[in-house]
């Protein structure tokens, strides 16, 4: 439990240039409270207690304004930065080391049944306002750029940019229509428009 706890506060540290403390995050930064709502309320849900289970999820969508299906599965290190509006839906498969910005929706379509939401790799980051909507995968190291609205598959690797989303790098190489190398910075902004580039 504490290993865990050490690994979701060092991933704010990590990924955050606005945290000071460790204290600071513990207390006061609402992605990290509703990662640890998430996690106990997981708990209840895999041993069989889903009305608590639920209530602790709707109490924790009350105070941080993030909603956590406690159905979900999140790995390690999950960042949540800023966090406002957040929605992670029942069958979403989160991997280690990901980033969610304010806003950012893993839904369904309304139309699935069964695995209903999608699943994301490792070190997958999802910039602000983007809609991840369906049971497809987004692959390791992907980037999803803010405002984004992702459809289908986004392959390992990549940066998905537009509406509906289109791949517009794989690798570092441009690719009409596909999609980015990964980007260690947390950069969500100076990403390729594919509109523009289509007309190039």
């Amino acid at each position: 439990m504490f290993k865990r706890l050490k690994e979701d506060i060092d991933a704010v540290m990590e990924r955050d240039p606005a945290a000071r403390s460790r204290l600071e995050v513990y207390f006061l930064y609402s992605g990290f409270k509703a990662v640890r709502a998430y996690r106990r309320a997981n708990w209840f849900q895999r041993h069989g207690m889903k009305f608590i289970a639920r209530a602790i999820s709707q109490h924790s969508r009350r105070r941080t304004g993030i909603e956590i299906h406690p159905g979900a599965t999140i790995g390690r290190g999950l960042f949540i930065d800023h966090g406002m509006g957040v929605v992670i839906g029942e069958t979403t498969e989160i991997g280690d080391n990901c980033t969610l910005y304010q806003n950012v929706t893993l839904g369904g379509t309304g139309k699935d049944q069964g695995k209903r939401h999608p699943t994301l790799g490792n070190n997958v980051l999802i910039g602000a306002g983007a809609k991840v909507l369906g049971p497809f995968t987004v692959g390791d190291n992907a980037r999803v750029a803010a405002g984004a609205v992702v459809l289908d598959a986004v392959p390992a690797g990549a940066t998905a940019v537009g509406v509906p989303a289109r791949v517009v790098r794989i690798n570092g190489e441009k690719v009409p229509q596909e999609a980015a190398q990964p980007s260690r910075t947390l950069d969500q902004i100076h990403v390729a428009d594919p509109v523009s580039m289509a007309s190039i």
